[in-house]
This record gives structure tokens, sequence and C-alpha cells, in this order.
């Protein structure tokens, strides 16, 4: 993992700080401190610290069809009360896509999201060589939430604020299922789509005559207007190895629409990922 990228995560979750602090409170409610006996008992704070890391494979760019490998850590407290797996209010998308619900109320639920895109590379595959780079940066945004056990449907914004000058944004909606196969095992489904601004469009499908004559795979000059660019299914999988050790796997499948499958630089429409990860919670476990 590069300077660059740890720099972004450090900055992502410190920008989420506030909002967890919010949330401790929420979670210990109206009695104070000091009267509470379930505190009292862990001599601490009600929340454990969860740490591990994390493997996800994914294409280079949005419609290659080349592959890397991306590891990266994460941290994160766990909350008293909280269930297994990444606990009730933090939600891991992607490292484009982490999301901490501030507030939890009777099914609905809403936060921040933060995370950060790599952007793209003219060296990453052939078919993109000599078009130019598309900086990667900081992905900050929100999302609105509710669940109906065991079903959820959730919107999100997300927006690059730093690298790529105006890289525009996007809305994400989604629907999806938890279940829990086992005592150890959890699985939840998610089905969903993106909608990308013009700019978005711009910077990552479109390919300006300059580009074009540029390119050194010959690539044609193509106009992408925003718009629904993609749909997806989503399977994650947490197994818990131990009361303190969870084992996390992901597989995903997404299939670019509209102008993003017809864009000159898509090699394939069709874009896979999976990713691995471990995690070991410290201090509070119940």
């Amino acid at each position: 993992m590069t300077m660059k990228l740890a720099v972004a995560l450090a900055t992502a979750f410190s920008g989420l700080s506030a909002s967890i602090a919010l949330a401790a409170d929420a979670t210990m409610g109206a009695v104070p401190m000091g009267q509470d006996p379930v505190i009292q008992e862990s001599g601490g704070l009600p929340f454990g610290i969860v740490a591990g890391g994390y493997a996800f494979i994914s294409p280079v760019y949005e419609g290659s069809d080349e592959y890397r490998v991306v590891g990266f850590p994460i941290v994160y407290p766990r909350f008293y009360g909280d269930g297994p797996g990444l606990g009730d209010r933090f939600t891991l998308r992607g490292l484009d896509d982490v999301r901490f619900a501030v507030i939890q109320h009777q099914g609905f639920e809403f936060g921040p999201l933060a995370g950060y895109t790599f952007g793209r590379d003219q060296d990453d595959a052939d078919l993109i060589n000599g078009i130019g780079d598309v900086d990667g940066g900081l992905i900050v945004g929100g999302y609105a939430g509710y669940k109906f056990e065991p079903f959820f449907i959730d919107a999100a914004f997300a927006k690059q604020v730093t690298g790529q000058d105006d890289a525009g944004y996007q809305i994400k909606v989604a629907a999806g299922v938890d279940h829990t196969i086992t005592d150890r095992l959890d699985m939840t489904a998610t089905l969903s789509t993106a909608y990308a601004s013009d700019d978005y469009m711009d910077t990552y499908f479109s390919v300006t005559p300059a580009q074009a004559a540029s390119s050194v795979a010959g690539l044609a000059p193509y106009d992408a207007d925003g718009g629904f660019k993609n749909v997806a299914l989503d399977l994650a999988f947490d197994y818990r190895l131990t009361e303190r050790a969870t084992f996390t796997g992901s597989v995903g499948y997404s299939r670019l629409i509209g102008d993003a499958a017809d864009s000159s630089i898509t090699a394939s429409e069709n874009q896979f990922r999976g990713g691995v990860g471990l995690t070991y919670t410290f201090g509070r476990i119940q």
C-alpha cells in the first residue's frame, strides 16, 4: 500500500471521528457513565477496538478486463450491544465506500461515508495507454437507509474531493438482505445500481479527440453523458472464528450499462471483484 493511500485513509477515518463520538453518546443513552452497571463492570468505555486488514481484487479501472489486488488496514470501535461481524454501525461496501451510522432509530439510519479511489493510470492497461491519467483521491458523502429485518434499502451520495479536478459524483441505490446461516456465519446479499453525473462520466468514460489522437491503441473519440452506469450484485460473508476473530469474504459482479458500456475505453462490460479480510477485537467483546 502506497504512502499516498495510507494518508488518504487516515484522513477519511479522522473525518468520521466527530460522528463516532456522537454515536458513542447515543449508544450509552441518557444514563450517566458513572451510573451504568455494565460500564462499571467493564472498567472502561462501552466498546472494543476492531483491527485487521483486507485485500481486494478488482478491475484496474472501470471497464477494464485486467485486474489488480489492493490491500489496506482498518481500525474502528465496536460499540457495546452491536452484533457480530462489522457491527451495527460500520458498513464496508468497498475501499471507496465505508459508512458509519450516526443515527439509528426504528429501522432508519443516516450517516457519512468516506473512502479512497485510485483513479486511473494510463500505464494500467494497454487499451488506455497514451490518453493520460485520472488522479485518485478522497471520497466523501453521506447515506440514508431503512432496515426491516432481514431486508434493507439505502441510497448514498459520493463525491471525490481531492486529486482529480471536478471528477463528478455518484448516487448509489441498493436493496438487500442480511441472513444468519449458522451461529457463526452471516451473509449479506446486495443488489445495487449507480447514477453518475456528467462530470464523472466525462472523467472516466469520455475520450476527447486529443486523447484519441495520442492513444496507442487507436481509441475512437467518445462523449459520455451522465446516467445510470451499472447494475451490481454483491455477496458478503462474516465467519466468527472465535469470540474475537472474524474472517470476512466477498464476491461481486457488476454489469456496465448505457454510455459506460458503449465507451471506447470499455474492454469488458462484465466487471468482477472479490475480497478477503481478517479482524480481531481488542478489549470489550460483549
